[in-house]
């Protein structure tokens, strides 16, 4: 170090060459000493960071590491995922049908129309996948004349659906308009990614829930907030059980009595619908 002859509060420091030095007081000393106070300053020299022990007598300056350099912490947003998949296990699975809600339009045998996603291009991929959870039926469908399809992932079981892989644009438009909401706002699914299940609504499918991840990627559905414990059964109208059987079919995951055994023993159809009856539903 090289700063002899250096003046600070009247105490000339002498440089011996080394990484210590010692600063003597020039004035008389005091004939009591003091004991040693620790103090920590900033010694603006070259950014120096230096440990100073004072007393009555003079300064030791010893070198010390220089702090670490930090920044304030300023909270930045979490990017979400740039495409979740969009897990239907009702009428949904049916491509055709999806696509009613994606371009708009009306969908075969449907007395509504359906304004579309602000996105309109089909999803890049759609996967047969299968969850755990239960799918029973309830409430009555305007359109169907029957009981409506419902998930219930705490309930002990497996569930067959088909996953098509969207944009969150795409998904919030889409859930909107089985909640019977205009398109055009983007739903915050923080929540949902978050602790599994997000509740909207009070509506039978204003409850967002994902069901874990296929490719990294979020497996996002909508149900009712309601437990199947909770809820008065319905039995499924014929022409939904065919629609519901022709989306999973579309898979090729299944063959035919698979998917008839599993609509069948499925709460609101067990009892009603027999897996010989499904299958004669599927006869071209």
């Amino acid at each position: 170090m090289a700063w002899q002859g250096m003046a600070w509060g009247g105490m000339a420091w002498r440089d011996g060459g080394r990484e210590e030095g010692r600063l003597e007081d020039t004035a008389p000393r005091p004939s009591n000493k003091a004991k040693y106070k620790e103090e920590s300053i900033f010694f603006s020299r070259a950014f120096d960071h230096f440990r100073v022990m004072t007393d009555h007598v003079g300064l030791i300056l010893v070198r010390s590491p220089p702090p670490p350099h930090t920044e304030p912490l300023v909270p930045r947003p979490v990017p979400g995922p740039e495409h979740v998949w969009y897990v239907s296990y009702g009428s949904n699975m049916h491509l055709d049908r999806l696509m009613a809600y994606i371009a708009g339009g009306r969908p075969p045998g449907s007395s509504r129309d359906h304004p579309g996603c602000r996105d309109r291009r089909p999803p890049r991929v759609s996967r047969a996948v299968e969850l755990p959870g239960v799918l029973y039926f309830a409430t009555e469908s305007v359109l169907w004349t029957g009981g409506r399809a419902f998930y219930d992932p705490g309930a002990d079981g497996r569930v067959y659906a088909r996953a098509h892989l969207v944009t969150p644009a795409q998904f919030s438009d889409i859930a909107a308009q089985e909640m019977y909401r205009p398109p055009g706002t983007d739903l915050d699914l923080t929540a949902v990614l978050r602790d599994g299940r997000a509740r909207l609504g009070a509506g039978r499918y204003e409850t967002l829930v994902c069901a874990g991840l296929l490719d990294g990627l979020p497996l996002l559905t909508f149900t009712a907030p309601w437990r199947l414990t909770d809820v008065a059964l319905n039995v499924p109208a014929r022409a939904y059980l065919r629609h519901l059987a022709a989306g999973l079919l579309e898979t090729a995951a299944w063959d035919e009595a698979a998917v008839a055994a599993y609509l069948a023993a499925c709460p609101g159809a067990l009892g009603h619908w027999t897996a010989g009856r499904i299958a004669g539903l599927l006869v071209r």
